[in-house]
C-alpha cells in the first residue's frame, strides 16, 4: 500500500472509533494507549481467519483436522495416547513438539501465539490468556537396582537416602526442580553423580547399578522393568501435578476439541488404575 492510501485508511479508522490510534512524532508514528487496546481485538480476528482457513483446507482435502501437541512430561506415554486415539479418528494428522526443559513463560507463548493447540505439562499452567486442567497426580517413588538395601523396603524416608549416589535429570526440568525442592524439605541437597537430559539414560544407569533416581509412578510405569525397583517415599510427600492447557481465547477446532476430551480420558482412566493397583 502506498503512503498516501495508508494515511487515508488509517485517518478513516480512527475518525471511525472516535479517538487517535496513533502519537505523531515528526515523520514516524507509533501506537498509543488507544491503538495497543485496539490491537489485541484485531489480532484475534486474524486468528479467527487462520483457523477458519485451516478447518476449510482439512475439509477440502478431506481430512478431520490437524493438531499441533505440546509436551514436556509423560512422553513414554504418548505412543499408547495417540495409537488409542487414532483408532476412531485415523484422519487427523499430528505435529508434536516435545521439550522437556521448556520455561512456563515460553510454554505460555506458544499457546497464546496459536503455535501449539494444546500441551502437557507440570505443574499445569497458572497464566494469564491459558486454561488448564488436572490430568493426574502421581507420586514420586526412589527407583534402585534390585540389589540394592533398600529394594525390599516397603517405603523409605527420604532422609534415609540422604548419602545415596543419585542419577539426576539436568537443571531446568520441572521434575529436576521438584525433586530437588523434596531433598530440601527432607534436609539434605542430594550428591548427583549423573545429570542426564534423557530419562532413558537415567533408568539405564540405574539398572547399571550406577545409583538411585527419583522416578513419576505412572508416567514412568512400565519403562523400567524388573530391574529397577520403585520404592514409596513415605516423608515428605513426593507428587507432582500433570496438566493440560489450550488458549482461553482462540477458538479450537473440532478436532483439537475431540482429542482435548480423549486426553482427558485417558489420563483419569491411568489415575485410577494406579489408585486401585495400589490398593491390592
Amino acid at each position: 500500500m502506498v503512503q498516501p492510501a495508508l494515511n487515508h485508511t488509517i485517518a478513516r479508522l480512527e475518525e471511525e472509533l472516535g479517538v487517535p490510534l496513533f502519537d505523531r512524532v515528526g515523520r514516524n508514528i507509533r501506537l498509543n494507549h488507544f491503538g495497543r487496546a485496539y490491537i489485541q481485538h484485531v489480532d484475534r480476528i486474524f486468528e479467527e481467519l487462520v483457523q477458519g482457513k485451516r478447518e476449510i483446507n482439512d475439509l477440502a482435502q478431506g481430512r478431520q483436522g490437524e493438531i499441533e501437541l505440546g509436551m514436556s512430561v509423560a512422553t513414554h506415554l504418548l505412543p499408547d495416547l495417540l495409537s488409542a486415539f487414532l483408532k476412531d479418528h485415523q484422519a487427523i494428522h499430528f505435529q508434536l513438539s516435545q521439550h522437556e526443559a521448556r520455561t512456563v513463560a515460553n510454554i505460555a507463548f506458544q499457546l497464546t501465539k496459536g503455535t501449539c493447540d494444546l500441551y502437557i505439562s507440570s505443574p499445569p499452567l497458572q497464566q494469564p490468556g491459558v486454561t488448564s486442567v488436572t490430568l493426574l497426580t502421581e507420586d514420586i517413588f526412589l527407583a534402585v537396582p534390585p540389589t540394592h538395601p533398600l529394594a525390599k523396603r516397603s517405603h523409605i524416608h527420604l532422609q534415609e537416602v540422604a548419602d545415596e549416589a543419585f542419577i539426576s535429570l539436568k537443571a531446568g526440568h520441572s521434575l529436576r526442580a521438584l525433586t530437588d525442592t523434596f531433598c530440601q524439605q527432607a534436609g539434605f541437597r542430594p550428591k548427583i553423580l549423573f545429570e542426564s537430559d534423557e530419562p532413558s539414560t537415567i533408568r539405564g544407569l540405574i539398572r547399571a547399578e550406577q545409583g538411585v533416581a527419583f522416578a513419576p509412578a505412572i508416567s514412568w510405569q512400565g519403562s523400567v522393568g524388573p530391574a529397577v525397583i520403585h520404592v514409596p517415599i513415605s516423608e515428605p510427600k513426593c507428587q507432582r501435578l500433570i496438566g493440560l492447557s489450550w488458549n482461553t481465547d482462540r477458538s479450537l477446532s473440532l478436532a483439537v476439541r475431540q482429542f482435548r476430551e480423549f486426553v482427558i480420558d485417558y489420563f483419569a482412566c491411568l489415575q485410577s488404575s494406579s489408585s486401585n493397583a495400589g490398593k491390592k
